[in-house]
């Protein structure tokens, strides 16, 4: 069983992650699965779950989230040119994680300390923890 067109055709969906190239391992495809950070069709679902041609998955790594439409089924991994044909990202997709990743930068841009707080810093931020921890 390698490349097909034929949209019958099924696999599971940790071999397809892998061969899609989203997880270097099918192992980590696995975890990422259970923890459920892959949904299909917004369902959590099992590592046995077996795609088709057409299937949406909403896929969450790290900070970014990414929703596909699976376009072929693949158990082999090949290169990267090959993977992406396997899947489209929607439009939707991209837009949010294009804003997602302009916000990451600004915001990292202003919260960044230049080093790290001294004992009156650390203090001060004790107080003020102490003071919104208070019931």
């Amino acid at each position: 069983m390698t490349d097909h067109d034929d949209k019958e055709v099924k696999i599971r969906i940790d071999k397809w992650l892998w061969a899609a190239r989203f997880f270097k391992t099918r192992t980590l495809a696995k975890t990422a699965i259970e923890g459920g950070k892959v949904q299909a069709s917004g369902q959590r679902i099992k590592v046995s779950k077996e795609i088709v041609a057409g299937d949406v998955l909403r896929i969450r790594q790290g900070w970014d989230e990414r929703e596909i439409v699976v376009k072929a089924i693949s158990d082999v991994r090949r290169s990267a040119p090959i993977a992406q044909a396997l899947y489209e990202e929607t439009s939707g997709s991209l837009e949010r994680r294009s804003r997602a990743a302009e916000a990451r930068k600004a915001a990292g841009a202003l919260t960044r300390p230049s080093q790290k707080p001294g004992k009156h810093e650390r203090k001060a931020l004790e107080r003020l923890r102490k003071q919104f921890d208070a019931p």
